[in-house]
């Protein structure tokens, strides 16, 4: 059994993402796993302003509802991040939460890749929905995801269901006349799966 948290970078409360984030944590809760879903529309958590308090042994200055969170964050074996694809990539809210990694990582006196910190290590996954379906249409996100989370925090990849072509942004949300959320399901269901 591993622990599986959520993190719903925004989006409406019942929108693609949501749904899309919800088909996931049933297959995964089948499958055995704990599981748990954090909405950023529900808590306040502000982008880091880089003052390096928490390198100085200082908890986060910021005062919102990151440090609520932070016991789950280590908890976890694998976070999953899921957005609402905004002006072709990740939303605002769910950067500032990536951002704020930085206050929980540790001094590495010899850090690979250029990285200054050592970061819990976890397993990562993405979920993201978007209107449109074009063959570039998540390319900023996807880097921005390998980059940042694999790659220079050190995640360990479980992989990305993109899923396009869930209606337009204007009308109700139409990702239950897709595939999506049965992939999502699956996805779920066997992300632990040998």
């Amino acid at each position: 059994m591993k622990n599986i948290l959520v993190i719903q970078g925004g989006g409406r409360p019942n929108g693609n993402t949501s749904q899309l984030a919800d088909a996931f944590l049933k297959g995964a809760l089948e499958a055995g796993h704990k599981t748990e879903k954090i909405s950023l529309n529900k808590f306040e958590v502000k982008g880091c302003i880089g003052c390096n308090a928490c390198r100085y042994g200082k908890p986060c200055i910021q005062k919102d509802d990151f440090n609520k969170i932070v016991p789950k964050i280590k908890e976890a074996d694998l976070l999953v991040f899921a957005s609402p694809l905004f002006f072709w990539t990740i939303s605002s809210k769910l950067k500032a939460f990536i951002e704020r990694f930085y206050c929980i990582a540790e001094e590495d006196p010899n850090p690979p890749y250029g990285r200054y910190e050592r970061y819990p290590v976890k397993d990562a996954a993405l979920l993201m929905t978007s209107a449109d379906d074009f063959f570039w249409t998540y390319e900023q996100a996807v880097s921005y995801y390998k980059f940042a989370v694999i790659n220079y925090m050190g995640f360990k990849d479980k992989g990305m269901l993109l899923a396009g072509g869930c209606g337009d942004t204007n009308g109700r949300p139409q990702i239950d006349k897709t595939d999506h959320l049965q992939k999502a399901y699956e996805f779920g269901k066997n992300i632990y799966k040998e």
